[in-house]
């Protein structure tokens, strides 16, 4: 089967680490930032040989200097949106956390509404189709992430489809942001949440009880036959990243990945790029290293773009 040019669905895609290196020198311009100097490959993709999640978080620094103005946000989720649909996705979830750059000029609204304008704009010139996950951080107060809620409702249905908890689960537990997630359920907007990249088990179940409808990553699942049950009777879609669990060193080779564990599991597993810049990576290029390793056929190909349409938050 040809995997480049089958239809395929990208849920779990971060805005500020698939940036293309054009779209960066162009904004950077704009902001006023100078690249003279400036290895731009190497500040931007993470090596072979990344070290840790640290390391790898390393790569986003620049893009979100880059990211200040109505503008940039527009053309930044309309860049993701051209690579995506050059490589026949048909349907891409595009994250990112609109309140780490917000400022006195800048609102989340504007933020959220721009990004949204390059969504419409990406679709109608790129032909895929696309909606926005608003993140909030671990890290962030949570009443800055109530916040995010209470946005992510007025533009619910019209660009933005889900929600979304990142960053450093070790040191911050989702159960710190119960609040957020309270009210995200009482308003109907539905969520996702980063667990189980960083070791803990625990972490996912307690996304789960939280009432989290997807899992980001969940490669922890694996040491918990009771949690691989229950997410697979309940038909909990995880949206595995190979690439960067590879390099973040959430898994340390491709033999202690547990894609097929799940997959066997009953699982519903999607595929997706995480970052497309930071782990110089695509849809493809995830699909053909399962294939690769795994020498998953046709079949299988085809039931990870369906677990990933029926799975998409649309």
């Amino acid at each position: 089967m040809d995997i480049k040019s089958m239809e395929k669905y990208d849920l779990h895609c971060h805005l500020d680490g698939s940036l293309s290196e054009a779209c960066i020198r162009n904004l950077a311009g704009e902001a006023g930032i100078s690249l003279e100097g400036c290895h731009l490959e190497k500040e931007l993709r993470a090596e072979e040989e990344c070290k840790s999640l640290a390391e790898y978080l390393t790569k986003f620094d620049l893009p979100l200097r880059c990211l200040v103005s109505e503008k940039s946000f527009t053309e930044a989720v309309k860049d993701v949106m051209r690579t995506a649909a050059q490589e026949q996705v048909v349907y891409l979830e595009i994250r990112f956390a609109p309140m780490l750059s917000v400022t006195e000029k800048l609102t989340a609204n504007k933020i959220i509404e721009a990004a949204i304008k390059g969504l419409k704009e990406g679709e109608r010139l790129y032909g895929a189709r696309g909606n926005l996950i608003l993140c909030g951080m671990r890290h962030q107060p949570v009443e800055l992430n109530r916040k995010l809620v209470e946005l992510a409702a007025d533009y619910y249905g019209y660009g933005v489809c889900a929600l979304d908890l990142a960053g450093d689960e070790t040191a911050f537990p989702v159960r710190q942001q119960a609040e957020m997630f309270q009210r995200a359920r009482e308003l109907g907007i539905p969520f996702t949440i980063h667990a189980g990249e960083c070791g803990s088990a625990q972490s996912i179940w307690d996304a789960i009880e939280l009432g989290a409808s997807r899992i980001g990553h969940g490669i922890a699942a694996a040491k918990d036959e009771t949690l691989m049950r229950y997410c697979a009777e309940h038909k909990i879609p995880f949206e595995m990243c190979p690439v960067s669990n590879l390099q973040t060193k959430a898994v340390r080779t491709m033999e202690e990945y547990p894609f097929l564990k799940f997959l066997e599991a009953g699982i519903p597993v999607t595929i997706n790029t995480d970052n497309r810049t930071v782990s110089s990576t695509s849809m493809t290029k995830e699909l053909e290293l399962l294939q690769c390793y795994y020498g998953i056929g046709e079949k299988v190909l085809l039931q990870l773009m369906e677990n990933g349409k029926n799975a998409a938050f649309q």
